[in-house]
């Protein structure tokens, strides 16, 4: 059948856009050679893309966390031995080392078939798909949403709830699910939340709003504080950052009255004690004196 030149054209037209719409063809991650991994959408579906693993921080290099660490450690030691372990809520000031320490967690088990898949919180309704794709792997994964907040009666936060719920979306045996956030509830709270408890047989109550606010974040087997560092602890960290930096560049970098002053004048500026704000300044003064 000849078609006209100008039906061929619109064929084609309506082909290309249907091709635009259609998942990309992606190959199914190789496991065994990667540690890591993104869930990326694509129109109505979405597909899991290779990261190459590039931070090397370890366990040791985390200052003022170690609480935090021994939590996480034995419950993500549980998970890889099949024992049972709780999704985890790691909450705090920004730049306390939350995300470091799921990073550094992920460079010590990875050898023990530890994996991570990040998803940003838009990708949320797409858990469904992401279990699917991981569930009968040999491997466990840790299932990270790095900073997540939420704004009340968004379509992901029901998402969230149901999976941590154990409902129909519920994740499988070989997946956890780790959050960090700012927020301890994830939602922003307001004053007149706390209004409206009332006292039950002699004890207070919370009001319909904060019960709301906490019925996602109470679904976190784990809630793990994560705070800003005293003076000692942040030029421990400086310290740290500028012999790691020293390592890696082969450079001797003397600590001195100097340094210290400059790291503490640092943080004043930044307004907040952190690891962030001491790998920071640590990059600032490593460049700088290897430059003169």
């Amino acid at each position: 059948m000849n078609l006209k030149p100008e039906v061929v054209a619109r064929l084609e037209r309506v082909l290309s856009s249907v091709e635009m719409l259609l998942p990309k063809a992606v190959a199914p991650v190789d496991w065994t050679t990667c540690h890591a991994a993104n869930w990326r959408r694509h129109s109505f579906a979405g597909y899991l893309e290779p990261v190459k693993v590039t931070d090397t921080t370890s366990l040791d290099e985390l200052l003022g966390v170690e609480e935090q660490k021994e939590i996480m450690l034995k419950n993500t030691r549980q998970f890889l031995t099949g024992l049972p372990a709780n999704n985890a809520l790691l909450w705090g000031s920004r730049g306390t080392g939350k995300s470091s320490l799921v990073k550094a967690l992920l460079n010590k088990f990875a050898p023990e078939g530890l994996r991570v898949i990040q998803v940003e919180k838009e990708d949320l309704i797409y858990l469904p798909d992401i279990f699917s794709a991981v569930e009968d792997e040999p491997y466990r994964f840790i299932l990270l949403c790095d900073d997540l907040t939420f704004e009340v009666g968004e379509l992901t936060y029901k998402m969230l709830k149901s999976a941590l719920d154990g409902s129909v979306y519920s994740a499988p045996e070989n997946v956890l699910i780790y959050v960090t956030s700012n927020r301890r509830h994830l939602l922003p709270e307001y004053e007149g939340d706390h209004l409206g408890g009332k006292y039950v047989k002699g004890e207070l109550q919370l009001s319909e709003a904060m019960e709301e606010k906490v019925s996602l974040s109470d679904r976190f087997g784990l809630w793990v504080a994560f705070h800003v560092f005293s003076q000692d602890r942040y030029l421990e960290a400086v310290g740290l950052c500028i012999e790691r930096f020293g390592r890696q560049l082969k450079a001797e970098i003397p600590w001195s009255k100097e340094l210290e002053q400059a790291a503490i004048k640092w943080s004043h500026d930044k307004s907040k004690r952190c690891g962030r704000t001491a790998f920071q300044f640590s990059k600032n003064w490593v460049g700088r004196a290897l430059l003169k």
